[in-house]
């Protein structure tokens, strides 16, 4: 029993440590890709010649392609931060600082993440496979941003916003217009929430000599440039809606989801920085799930 008990605290710990729950911000906008291009290329129009088998096995590559490719970066993002998390009193009590997980396991566990993305890129289909190594390095590259541009948000953005353009190389061998107005989306929403993330460490950052939106402009600025990511990421999920032949059901899921992006400015406005890990964890991850199941619905309703 102490065993067993011991085994999940250290599940728990490496779980803590990639954010894991946190994965649920950008895997629906890979999923309303993979369901687009499945709706149209294999249900509706049989342009891809699989079997169900195939099928199944492509669209589990990509969910595991998000799953170790995200625990990949976030490790990597941990070891290679984890100077500065021991001298941040929000973040002193992270895995690495807290020594609840050594160094060497960190790399260990980041290696391991590496190589089954690239495994489970190959299960997709071989260009994807090829591609893979480079889509590793990009991810990995952002934890060196805020070192020396105050632009870290948006080259995170770019690295998860690359996810659904992914799944159309993976599924088609190019990129489809639509998956480029959801990876536009994701990045501007990723990098809004990120830069509200931020604010927290405002004071930190400036004394690390830290580069971030609000350490640039200050936080009532960043607050007003969030704001503005996630209009352009509700303006790019329009032209998605626009361009894809949906129905009244996902319109009223982008209003939703409108919503949603001005509740979660409210709370914070005013600098209600106390505000900002409900805005950050649970409206932004009711955000993509309902993005994604207001899109199956629609699907799903209108065969």
């Amino acid at each position: 029993m102490k065993n067993s008990h011991s085994l999940m605290e250290i599940l728990q710990n490496y779980l803590q440590m990639i954010k894991f729950s946190h994965t649920i911000f950008a895997l629906p906008f890979a999923g309303i890709a993979l369901v687009e291009i499945l709706y149209w290329n294999y249900f509706k129009e049989n342009h891809l010649q699989w079997s169900l088998q195939d099928t199944l096995i492509k669209t589990f590559g990509i969910i595991m392609c998000m799953i170790t490719l995200r625990s990949a970066a976030m490790g990597f993002n941990r070891i290679v931060d984890r100077k500065f998390d021991a001298l941040n009193p929000r973040t002193s009590n992270r895995e690495i600082p807290s020594g609840k997980i050594s160094l060497n396991e960190a790399y260990a566990f980041v290696l391991i993440s590496s190589v089954l993305f690239i495994l489970f890129a190959f299960l997709i289909n071989p260009i994807a496979g090829f591609l893979s190594p480079i889509v590793v390095f990009l991810t990995f590259f952002y934890s060196f941003t805020k070192r020396f541009t105050f632009l870290c948000h948006y080259i995170l953005g770019f690295a998860i916003g690359l996810a659904p353009m992914a799944v159309s190389v993976a599924l088609l061998s190019k990129i489809e217009l639509y998956t480029v107005l959801l990876s536009l989306a994701l990045m501007f929403y990723i990098a809004g929430f990120d830069i509200l993330y931020a604010c927290q460490d405002y004071e930190f950052d400036q004394k690390m000599n830290l580069h971030s939106i609000p350490v640039k402009l200050g936080i009532s600025k960043a607050l007003i440039v969030a704001r503005v990511n996630h209009v352009l990421s509700f303006l790019f999920l329009l032209g998605f809606y626009f361009t894809r032949s949906l129905n009244l059901i996902f319109l009223i899921t982008i209003l939703i989801v409108g919503f949603l992006f001005f509740f979660e400015h409210f709370l914070v406005r005013g600098g209600r920085l106390e505000k900002i890990p409900v805005a950050f964890f649970h409206v932004n991850s009711v955000i993509s799930s309902v993005l994604f199941f207001g899109l199956l619905l629609d699907r799903w309703l209108f065969f």
